[in-house]
């Protein structure tokens, strides 16, 4: 039986208001003094698997290739020649061929950055290819995982991430390898997409399939971080995981122990990363804001090599459960994006078992001012 035992939130602890939302001036000050600030999930490792191999991050109006250099480090660019600001990269993701050339005028990048060729800038006095490199962004990994950061002088990512390396060594992640991924495009507030996933107050009514394989009431947050929000939710007893069935076809994950293997843990490491770590797989949603009323969503399943090797090896039945449960969780949030707008909107009460999302309005406000 689970009851709601956590303390009562403060009187009067509301949700925000409308223009927090909906006003794109608001939005464009998240921008420059979140994202632009903090460190970012951009991918993953395994996407940068030999030199030259490199994939984009846009947002809003950046441009950023993240690449594996000549030595198998990794490095991040704007994607902007030096010479008159033309974008260098086209395609999404790719392997380049040993360089990176300008589709203008030729000026030509190595794998680090530095300029190795201006055709014609011979004749132009006091000219060195040595001014002329790259624009560098911060970049650093975790487990597998990509991170960027825009900042000149970002604090570690080690900072940003706390606790969360040695609370999810167990699950290997940087050993984990991509079975699927789909993008999303959703007509809402980054900030609520963040919202939605912090509470599974809504879970009965909106994913009966979810409320069937892990009680609603189940879940026990951590208290909320500087950088990030997160719990863990229990697994019925009997089912094995969540998917189609419950069943899993799936070993569990080599590292975990009994205790991880009846849960599930959902954390929003901010701004834009949601983590699900599954007994037997990880699930990732990457979140790219692209307007105040609209987000990116790109959600990759990603399983154990000894898995993915196995004769018959399906994710279909992970990739078509949370399929069905993001599209119930965006359209949603879709709808609340509609409703905010409204001039009946007034910010509602938030109720003790929704602290996570105070957190995050905290969170937004501390950093950005109120709207």
């Amino acid at each position: 039986m689970y009851t709601n035992t956590r303390p009562e939130l403060e009187s009067g602890t509301r949700a925000l208001s409308a223009r927090h939302y909906t006003a794109p001036e608001y939005f464009q000050t998240e921008l420059e003094k979140i994202h632009y600030r903090m460190w970012l999930h951009a991918g993953r490792v395994e996407h940068l698997p030999k030199p030259g191999s490199y994939f984009l991050v846009e947002l809003g109006t950046e441009s950023i290739i993240v690449l594996r250099d000549e030595d198998l480090g990794l490095r991040a660019f704007y994607n902007v020649c030096r010479h008159r600001g033309t974008r260098l990269c086209q395609h999404g993701r790719g392997l380049l061929p040993g360089k990176i050339q300008c589709p203008y005028h030729a000026w030509t990048y190595s794998f680090d950055g530095t300029l190795i060729s201006a055709p014609l800038m011979d004749k132009t006095c006091g000219f060195s290819l040595l001014d002329h490199p790259l624009q560098p962004v911060a970049v650093d990994t975790w487990d597998g995982h990509v991170f960027i950061n825009f900042a000149a002088d970002p604090a570690p990512l080690s900072e940003h991430l706390a606790d969360l390396p040695q609370k999810f060594k167990p699950w290997g992640m940087e050993h984990l390898q991509q079975a699927a991924e789909i993008v999303y495009s959703i007509n809402a507030n980054w900030k609520l997409i963040i919202q939605n996933y912090s509470e599974c107050l809504h879970c009965p009514l909106l994913h009966p399939q979810l409320q069937q394989l892990s009680h609603y009431m189940s879940g026990e947050n951590d208290p909320p971080q500087p950088t990030y929000l997160g719990g863990r939710m229990d697994l019925r007893e009997g089912i094995a995981t969540l998917s189609q069935d419950g069943a899993s076809p799936w070993a569990a994950l080599p590292g975990l122990g009994r205790n991880e293997q009846r849960g599930i843990y959902y954390y929003a490491i901010l701004p834009n990363l949601l983590l699900n770590l599954h007994p037997q797989y990880m699930l990732t949603f990457t979140l790219w804001p692209q307007a105040c009323d609209r987000t990116e969503i790109v959600c990759r399943w990603s399983f154990h090599p000894d898995e993915l090797a196995r004769e018959g090896f399906d994710p279909s039945s992970a990739v078509d459960f949370w399929d069905l449960t993001n599209r119930q969780d965006w359209e949603v949030s879709e709808l609340a994006q509609q409703g905010i707008r409204s001039r009946a909107y007034r910010p509602g009460l938030y109720s003790n078992r929704e602290e996570l999302l105070f957190a995050l309005d905290q969170f937004v406000v501390g950093k950005c001012g109120s709207a």
